[in-house]
């Protein structure tokens, strides 16, 4: 994202890059955080994405409250959180930030954060079965 671009203006650019590489109809949801909140980017994005979690941030009407507690649109939210943690755990195994110059450095870096974050897991696990 360029400097001081806002949240708000990526949200089509990305979708538009997804749609773009992966087809139309290939893409079941997206999912942004509050930051990206704008009702006529999320109407334009469900002309080609089934479902967009795009919560609206502060105070919300009867129909934005309706629309954010169905249970659709509360699963992809919760997927979202969790995908959130996940990048959080990573940036915590090394991934915060890359090192290595072009996209086979690039590569090697992550490859070597997952492998450093399924290391803690995996230890984590057999601490957790060990006979105290």
């Amino acid at each position: 994202m360029p400097v001081g671009e806002a949240d708000v203006e990526q949200s089509v650019p990305v979708a538009d890059r997804l749609v773009g590489r992966y087809g139309a109809g290939s893409v079941a949801s997206l999912s942004f955080d509050k930051g990206f909140t704008r009702a006529a980017d999320r109407e334009l994005l469900s002309l080609y994405v089934p479902e967009v979690v795009m919560p609206k941030r502060g105070k919300k009407n009867a129909a934005e409250t309706d629309r954010e507690n169905e249970k659709q649109f509360v699963a992809l939210r919760q997927q979202h959180s969790a995908v959130e943690s996940e990048i959080n755990s990573l940036e915590h195994h090394g991934l915060n930030r890359c090192l290595d110059v072009g996209l086979k450095g690039y590569l090697r870096y992550v490859g070597y954060g997952v492998m450093s974050y399924n290391l803690h897991v995996i230890g984590r696990n057999l601490l957790a079965r060990a006979p105290a």
